[in-house]
C-alpha cells in the first residue's frame, strides 16, 4: 500500500468527507459538503485545497517544510508523501482546510479551482 492509499484511506473514514473522482479527471478526491479538500493523484503526492484565509495564515510554515509545494497564485498546495510523518502533517492539513471550508458559506454553482496536477514536478528527496 503506498502512502497516498494510506492516507485516503484513513481519511475515508472522517465522517465529513467523501470520496469520488477528481474534478481534475486523475485520481480520487475527498469533498466537504461545500467543495472538494483533497486529490490524490500519485501514490506519492496530494494537492489540498486551502481557503484563502487559511492559506495566509499558515503560507510561511508551510514554505519551511521540504514536503509542501506551493504555486504562486494557487490555493492548492501540493504535499509529497514520502514517510509516515507527511501523511500526518496531510491529515493535519486537511483537518484545517476542512473546518475553514466549512466556516464559509456555501458558493451555490461554483466550479473547482483547477488543482496543481502538472503545475508543481516533485523531485525525490535524498536519503
Amino acid at each position: 500500500m503506498t502512502l497516498a492509499q494510506r492516507a485516503l484511506e484513513r481519511l475515508d473514514a472522517w465522517p465529513d468527507l467523501t470520496a469520488g473522482a477528481a474534478s481534475c479527471g486523475t485520481g480520487r478526491a475527498l469533498r466537504s459538503q461545500h467543495s472538494e479538500i483533497v486529490h490524490f493523484h500519485t501514490g506519492h503526492e496530494a494537492d489540498l485545497h486551502l481557503t484563502g484565509g487559511a492559506l495566509q495564515r499558515i503560507c510561511h510554515d508551510l514554505a519551511e517544510s521540504t514536503a509542501i509545494r506551493m504555486v504562486p497564485g494557487s490555493r492548492w498546495v501540493t504535499v509529497h508523501l514520502d514517510c509516515d510523518t507527511d501523511v500526518d502533517l496531510l491529515l493535519s492539513l486537511v483537518s484545517v482546510a476542512l473546518k475553514a471550508d466549512q466556516a464559509r458559506p456555501a458558493r451555490a454553482g461554483s466550479a473547482p479551482e483547477a488543482c496543481n496536477f502538472h503545475r508543481v514536478t516533485v523531485l525525490p528527496r535524498a536519503r
